[in-house]
C-alpha cells in the first residue's frame, strides 16, 4: 500500500510540475478533441479524398509570461515519407490573438490575424491542407500552438514548413498540444 501511495504521489507531483512548466498553456477546439477523429469538413479535397478542406477552429489559453507571438502547426508523423507531412504552419500570430476561426487557413480566407504568415503545406499549396492518408491507414495529426519569445520572424510564405518549424521550436516559451487521427 505504501508503494502504491508513493507511486500515486510521485505521479501527482510529476503531473503538477509538467502543468506548471507549461504554465497551464492549453490548446482546445470545438471539433478537434484529444485522441478524436478529424471531422469530414477538415479533410483534404484531392489525392483521392473529397473533404471541403476547411481549417479547424483552434483556441489557446494560459500562454507563458513574456509571450510576444504565436505559431500553429499541424504535422502528420505517420506519413510514409520518412520526414512526416506538414499540413499547416502559420506564424507571426500577434501575442494578443488567442484563436483561429474555422476556415482561417483555407484558400481565399480573410480570417487570418493581421500580420500572420502561412507557409505552403506539403501538398504544395498555401495555407491549410487537411488529412488524406493512404487508403487502409490511420494517421495521427500533431496540432501544436507555440508561445514565442519573438514578435515576428522575417521569413515569408515561401519558407519551407520544416525550416520555419525549426525556428519556431528554437523560440518557443511553451507549447500546447492536441493529437487527433484520421483514416480511410
Amino acid at each position: 500500500m505504501k508503494t502504491l501511495l508513493f507511486a500515486l504521489s510521485s505521479w501527482t507531483i510529476f503531473a503538477a510540475s509538467t502543468f506548471a512548466e507549461n504554465g497551464g498553456f492549453r490548446l482546445t477546439s470545438a471539433t478537434w478533441h484529444e485522441g478524436g477523429t478529424v471531422p469530414q469538413e477538415n479533410v483534404f479535397n484531392g489525392a483521392g479524398c473529397g473533404g471541403p478542406n476547411v481549417s479547424p477552429e483552434l483556441r489557446w489559453s494560459g500562454a507563458p509570461s513574456g509571450t510576444k507571438s504565436f505559431a500553429v502547426t499541424i504535422f502528420d508523423q505517420d506519413a510514409p515519407t520518412g520526414n512526416g507531412w506538414w499540413h499547416w504552419v502559420i506564424f507571426n500570430i500577434p501575442g494578443t490573438t488567442f484563436e483561429l476561426p474555422a476556415g482561417a487557413g483555407s484558400k481565399g480566407s480573410r480570417g487570418l490575424p493581421p500580420g500572420s504568415v502561412q507557409t505552403r503545406n506539403d501538398y504544395g499549396g498555401p495555407g491549410y491542407g487537411g488529412p488524406c492518408p493512404p487508403p487502409g491507414t490511420t494517421h495521427r495529426y500533431l496540432v501544436r500552438a507555440y508561445a514565442l519569445n519573438v514578435e515576428r520572424f522575417s521569413a515569408g510564405s515561401e519558407v519551407s514548413p520544416a525550416k520555419i518549424a525549426e525556428q519556431i521550436e528554437q523560440h518557443s516559451l511553451g507549447v500546447a498540444k492536441l493529437t487527433v487521427k484520421f483514416g480511410r
